[in-house]
């Protein structure tokens, strides 16, 4: 039975295969939930998560304020390029938001 969530994880698992993060260009992992956007800059290599970022609303106002936040920490950090993990989600929307808004905020991908 090929539910949303079922589907979804075969999305995300497809995208792993492909990408992954390192000390210098870390993962940027996105989670949508029903209540909250969440954001980790992971490094894969040392399975470790380098900077993270939340917020309780989820809209493409707080998508923004989600994605600015985790692109100030990673700058402070001296990290400017990341890979981006969509995590099986569409492009657009609040994805799409958080996406622009680390790139406004100065990280490159």
């Amino acid at each position: 039975m090929n539910t949303k969530r079922v589907l979804r994880t075969k999305r995300k698992l497809r995208i792993r295969a492909k990408i992954s993060g390192t000390g210098e260009r870390p993962r940027l992992s996105v989670y949508r939930s029903n209540n909250a956007i969440e954001v980790q800059a992971i490094d894969d290599t040392k399975q470790v998560t380098v900077a993270f970022a939340h917020v309780f609303t989820k809209n493409t106002a707080g998508a923004r304020q989600a994605g600015a936040d985790v692109a100030k920490k990673l700058i402070e950090l001296g990290i400017t390029r990341v890979i981006f993990d969509r995590g099986g989600y569409r492009y657009h929307g609040v994805i799409k938001a958080l996406a622009d808004a680390a790139r406004e905020g100065g990280l490159k991908f």
